[in-house]
């Protein structure tokens, strides 16, 4: 045994407390060792979570470039922090009996504050993040990195903050587990929370033969399940993802999570099986979640992490997101708010012969102020199909319906019954429709539903198309911003404004939102 391990650590006090454990084991074993401090670049940068660093393996990096360039012999890492796939050449050599699994929460004077509707929580991890949101989803978490000593000074100095979260095993470990904390043990810990795990290379038979001595099956066992569960939902830093098995009475139990970052959406899933017909527990828990939902909340989560190229003026719905093909990094919301008006009852006083409605808003004003029953009109008019259908569903019968207002105006021109139509509509609107009527005769009377209030906002430089839904949305956008982009229209209406300040003005097929995000996905292919 004359060949001494050189044991690769970071150079935290963690850390080196782990590096020192495995290094006295390997003493005790009659091995030569020698500790070599490396840092990395999680604990380099600071300033941002992890998960917007943008790198996997960010603890484990440098100490794996450090062992292939055969400056040290093993690697002591939390098994939390690698990477479900480890790089070439480098193998998993041993884990050792684990921990704490739980996550502790430090607070600063007593625990009253939970059940306060405001408190200030602290922690980088989005993990973390995203469960206390789910079970407190009006706190609010700041961003907390470093290492434990300089995050439990962080949380004494900041005077706004109620507490923060920390890995028990972490700050136990050391010994600075304050007094004012608890565990955590409704939240789902990280994957292989709580275990340390050595590295070496695969080629080197002497320090993986020395390893081996010190590996603990049973948390090889569940951690393994656990980092298989991972994988197979293509996790990591970036994604808050829970898992946890565990061994009693010969049966191996676990539990896994995958939540959205802000919390609000969480599928979860629970397992027993035997000791021995454990091996597929991880991938089946991993499709298990996967087929609820979890792939359409992990490719979210993926898209969140990049720069919008396609902005919605309207917000879109999760169904409507999912839609979007993988390179459209889309971002929405409402350009336009709504205001319903209260429509006067003299208006409603005599039967109307000829009504006509143009948007989904006027009807939605119609039903609030008044029943099906006073809502009597001899013949309605209207444009698009789902204006269309709300009506038939909530008023009466349609007699005529068309794809746009102006197509409505000629259609009337022709066809209507009487000289006169009252008109439900916003405090702005297009002057086609009623220009043409009275142009040939044809009085309108127009009542003001709904107002139109704009809402836009500065959207970022990266966003090169843009998906309009009314002249009004087109409308808002131009107050603040002037980018020349793509614009994506519902219709010929649409369109024509979008033309008075674009040069690339698309138009959909159909006027609705699915055949606009289509146009979307032809363009991006």
């Amino acid at each position: 045994m004359s060949k001494t391990i050189r044991i690769g650590t970071r150079d935290s006090e963690l850390a080196l407390w782990q590096a020192k454990i495995v290094q006295q084991q390997l003493d005790r074993l009659g091995y030569n060792t020698l500790l070599i401090p490396v840092k990395s670049t999680g604990d380099i940068v600071l300033d941002k979570p992890l998960y917007e660093l943008g790198i996997t393996g960010i603890f484990t990096r440098t100490l794996d470039i450090a062992m292939l360039n055969h400056d040290i012999d093993i690697a002591v890492h939390s098994l939390k922090d690698v990477p479900t796939m480890l790089p070439k050449d480098i193998i998993q050599a041993a884990v050792l009996k684990r921990g704490n699994v739980n996550d502790t929460l430090v607070f600063k004077t007593n625990e009253e504050f939970l059940a306060s509707e405001h408190a200030v929580i602290a922690t980088g991890s989005l993990r973390r993040k995203a469960q206390w949101l789910n079970r407190y989803p009006t706190h609010t978490i700041e961003n907390l990195r470093g290492n434990v000593n300089s995050r439990l000074q962080k949380l004494a100095d900041n005077a706004q903050w109620d507490g923060a979260i920390f890995a028990a095993a972490g700050i136990g470990r050391i010994g600075i587990r304050p007094e004012q904390s608890i565990n955590l043990n409704w939240m789902v810990p990280a994957p292989a929370q709580g275990a340390i795990m050595i590295t070496a290379l695969e080629e080197d038979d002497y320090v993986r033969e020395a390893c081996a001595k010190l590996n603990h099956e049973e948390t090889e066992i569940c951690t393994t399940i656990e980092r298989k569960f991972l994988n197979k939902l293509e996790g990591g830093c970036t994604a808050p993802i829970g898992a946890l098995a565990q061994i009693k009475n010969d049966e191996v139990s676990f539990k896994g999570v995958l939540l959205s970052k802000d919390g609000s959406k969480k599928i979860e899933v629970t397992r027993v099986e035997k000791l021995g017909k454990h091996h597929d527990i991880g991938d089946f828990c991993a499709n298990y979640i996967i087929e609820r939902g979890g792939k359409r909340l992990m490719d979210s989560i993926k898209q969140s992490h990049k720069k919008a190229n396609v902005y919605s003026t309207k917000s879109l719905t999760e169904n409507q997101r999912f839609l979007l093909n993988e390179k459209v990094t889309i971002e929405s919301s409402d350009f336009i708010k709504i205001s319903l008006n209260r429509i006067p009852p003299q208006i409603l006083k005599h039967r109307i012969q000829n009504v006509i409605i143009t948007s989904k808003n006027a009807v939605e004003a119609l039903i609030t102020n008044y029943s099906a029953a006073e809502l009597q009109f001899k013949n309605i008019y209207c444009v698009g199909r789902r204006t269309k259908r709300l009506i038939e569903n909530k008023i009466g019968k349609v007699k005529h319906a068309e794809k746009n207002a102006k197509k409505l105006a000629e259609y009337l021109v022709e066809f209507i019954d009487g000289t006169e139509v009252t008109y439900f509509c916003s405090d702005i609107r297009l002057d086609d429709l009623p220009n043409i009527l009275e142009n040939h005769n044809i009085r309108v009377k127009e009542v003001e539903a709904y107002q139109t209030k704009y809402d836009g906002v500065k959207v970022d430089d990266a966003v090169e198309s843009v998906m309009f839904y009314s002249p009004s949305t087109v409308e808002s956008y131009v107050r603040f911003n002037s980018k020349e982009i793509t614009a994506f229209c519902i219709g010929e209406t649409t369109a024509k404004e979008a033309r008075k300040h674009f040069r690339d003005v698309r138009v959909a097929k159909v006027p609705t939102i699915e055949s606009v995000i289509e146009l979307v996905n032809e363009h991006y292919i």
